[in-house]
C-alpha cells in the first residue's frame, strides 16, 4: 500500500477513514445491485439479503446497511466454508462459487450464497459475497412440515457455479428443473452473480484510486479497530453471569430456549446449555443461524455504532449442545428456522435486562409471520381439472407484530425486528397473484398494557379472486406463549401517563374497554 508508507500518523489514520467509507459505499453498491435487478419479491421488495466484502483469508471487513442479520452474520462465516472447499490459489478471474447448503450458509435451503474472487494483475487481493432468499427450491415447500433436509428441496453442495467466465450450465439446468418458479430462481442467481461483479469494479476503482496493491492493510486496520472498540463497549457494562429462558409454542408442543451469558475480561460468551432438543420438523436451526441472531441481539445494546465485521464479532462467542434445536445436526429439517432463530434476541435481552434493569427492551412479537400462498397447481381434495386452468402463482408475505416497549418510549407497532425486513407491498403481491387482500389493519390493544406500551400487531384477510383453492404455509410462533411484558409491563398499566392513554384511545390504538380494564383510564368519571 505504497500511498500510506510515508504520510505521518494523524494523515495515514484520515485515509484509513476515507477508505473505510468508500468500502461502504461499495458494499451498499453491491446490495442495490441485487435490489435492482433481482427478480423474486423478497429481494426486490422486502429487501431479505446481505452483501459484504471479505479479505483472502476470509474474514468480513465490511457489510452493506442493506440486508438482514441472520443472512449477514452467519454469511460471515460461509465464505471460509468456499475457501476450503476452493483455495484461493485455485481461484482465477471470471470464477464465481454458490451454495445453498444451510450448514454452511445462512441457515436453509431457500438462501443461496454466492461468492465472487475479486483480482488485480492476476492476484486475489479479496471477495465478495451475496445472498438472497429465493422463491422455491422444489420438495414440500417452505413450511416446516417436512422432517429432514431431503424433504424440504434442492440441495446444492458448495460448487463453481461460473468457471472462468463460463457458466455451468449443468447446474442451472438442475436448478430449474426442481423448482416451482424457475424464471424466478434463474433471475435471482444471475442477480447475484451481477451484484458481486458491480463490487468487484468498485473495489478496482477505489484501489485505483488510492494506488493500493492489497486490501490486506486497511482491512486489518478496520478489524483491529473494530475489535477494541467493540472490546471497550463491552467493558462498560457490569461483569458477571445471568440466565433467562424463553418457552415458545413450537411445532407440536412447546419448546425451551435457555442462555447464560456471561461478560467478563471485554467479552461475552452465551451458552444455550439447557435448550431442548430438536425436533422432526423444519423448525430446528443451525448453529450459524444461531450466531447471526444471538450476536445481533448483544449487538443492539452494546457496540451499536461499531462497524459489524470479523473483528467486532470475534469479542461474542456463542455455544449450543450439538442436537439442541439452537445447533441442529445434518440431516435436520431446517426449513422454517426463522421461527425460533428470531427469538434468540428476546432470550439475550432477558439476560441483559439483569445486568442493566432499565435499558433493555421487552420482550416483542420477533419472528415474522410469514404468509406462504400457493394455487394453480393439483391440490389434494380439490378437481384437478378446475386448477390447471387456474393461474399457478407463489407468493410470501412478511408479515409483522409489534416489538415490545423500550426504556422510554413505546414499541414498534408492525415492525420486523429483529430481521429487518420490510412489507411487502400489497399491491405487487395482488399484482404477482389473484388474490385479494381485504383487510390490512392494526389490530386495537394487542400491544401489551405499560408505562411504555408495545407495538400494535395487524389482521390481515385475504381470499383468492377465483374463490379457487390455495395452500397456506403457516410459519410463525407466540400464540400460546406470546411476548411477555418486562419490569412490570402489563402489571405495571396504571402508570402509563393518562394523556398517552387518550390519545391511543383517538388513535384507535387502544380501545375503551381496555383503556378502563387495563389502566382504570375513565374510572375518576364513574
Amino acid at each position: 500500500m505504497s500511498n500510506l508508507t510515508s504520510v505521518s500518523a494523524p494523515v495515514a489514520a484520515l485515509q484509513y477513514q476515507v477508505m473505510w467509507n468508500r468500502l461502504i459505499s461499495v458494499v451498499e453498491e453491491q446490495a442495490q445491485a441485487l435490489i435492482r435487478t433481482a427478480f423474486g419479491t423478497s429481494t426486490r421488495e422486502a429487501g431479505d439479503l446481505s452483501a459484504g466484502v471479505f479479505l483472502p483469508d476470509g474474514r468480513m471487513i465490511a457489510q452493506a446497511v442493506t440486508g438482514t442479520p441472520g443472512h449477514v452474520n452467519s454469511m460471515a462465516e460461509s465464505v471460509k466454508h468456499f475457501l476450503h472447499a476452493f483455495p484461493l490459489e485455485q481461484m482465477r478471474p471470471g470464477d464465481v462459487f454458490l451454495t445453498n447448503d444451510p450448514w454452511k450458509g445462512t441457515g436453509h435451503l431457500y438462501d443461496m450464497t454466492m461468492v465472487t474472487p475479486v483480482f488485480r494483475q492476476e492476484q486475489a487481493v479479496g471477495l465478495f459475497a451475496s445472498t438472497l432468499h429465493v422463491a422455491d427450491i422444489g420438495g414440500l415447500g417452505p413450511g416446516p412440515d417436512g422432517q429432514l433436509i431431503y424433504h424440504e428441496g434442492l440441495f446444492l453442495p458448495l460448487l463453481r457455479f461460473i468457471d472462468g467466465g463460463q457458466i455451468n450450465q449443468v447446474v442451472l439446468d438442475i436448478i430449474r428443473a426442481n423448482v416451482r418458479e424457475p424464471e424466478q430462481v434463474e433471475g435471482d442467481l444471475l442477480a447475484l452473480v451481477a451484484c458481486n461483479d458491480v463490487s468487484a469494479r468498485f473495489l478496482n476503482r477505489m484501489m485505483d484510486e488510492f494506488t493500493l496493491d492489497s486490501l490486506v492493510p486497511v482491512g486489518e486496520h478496520i478489524l483491529q479497530h473494530s475489535e477494541q472498540a467493540m472490546r471497550d463497549a463491552v467493558r462498560q457494562w457490569p461483569q458477571g453471569s445471568w440466565s433467562n429462558e424463553l418457552l415458545v409454542d413450537g411445532y407440536d408442543a412447546p419448546i425451551r430456549i435457555r442462555a447464560t451469558l456471561h461478560i467478563r475480561d471485554g467479552e461475552i460468551e452465551v451458552d444455550f446449555t439447557g435448550t431442548d432438543p430438536y425436533v422432526p420438523q423444519g423448525i430446528n436451526v443451525v448453529k450459524a443461524y444461531t450466531d447471526a441472531y444471538t450476536s445481533f441481539g448483544i449487538r443492539c445494546l452494546i457496540g451499536a455504532d461499531i462497524p459489524n465485521n470479523a473483528g467486532s464479532l470475534g469479542v461474542i462467542r456463542v455455544s449450543a449442545p450439538e442436537g439442541s434445536i439452537v445447533n441442529a445436526p445434518y440431516p435436520a429439517a431446517v426449513a422454517a428456522r426463522h421461527i425460533i432463530g428470531q427469538l434468540l434476541p428476546d432470550v439475550v435481552f432477558g439476560c441483559l435486562r439483569q445486568a442493566r434493569p432499565g435499558a433493555v427492551p421487552a420482550e416483542g412479537s420477533s419472528s415474522l409471520w410469514n404468509i406462504r400462498l400457493s394455487g394453480g397447481h393439483p391440490i389434494a381434495g380439490y378437481s384437478n381439472e378446475r386448477l390447471v386452468n387456474e393461474q399457478r402463482f407463489t407468493i410470501t408475505s412478511f408479515s409483522t407484530g409489534g416489538t415490545g416497549g423500550r426504556p422510554a418510549l413505546d414499541g414498534f407497532s408492525t415492525t420486523s425486528f429483529p430481521c429487518g425486513v420490510r412489507n411487502i407491498s400489497i399491491e405487487i403481491l395482488e399484482t404477482m397473484s389473484p388474490l385479494v387482500f381485504w383487510r390490512k389493519e392494526y389490530r386495537p390493544d394487542s400491544g401489551g398494557a405499560g408505562r411504555q406500551r408495545g407495538g400494535l400487531g395487524q389482521v390481515i384477510e385475504i381470499s383468492h379472486g377465483q374463490q379457487a383453492p390455495m395452500l397456506l404455509g403457516a410459519a410463525w410462533d407466540r400464540i400460546v406463549y406470546p411476548a411477555r411484558g418486562a419490569e412490570g409491563g402489563a402489571d405495571g398499566a396504571r402508570e402509563r401517563s393518562a394523556h398517552a392513554i387518550a390519545q391511543d384511545v383517538r388513535s384507535g390504538l387502544v380501545s375503551t374497554q381496555a383503556a378502563s380494564r387495563d389502566y382504570h383510564y375513565g374510572d375518576e368519571n364513574k
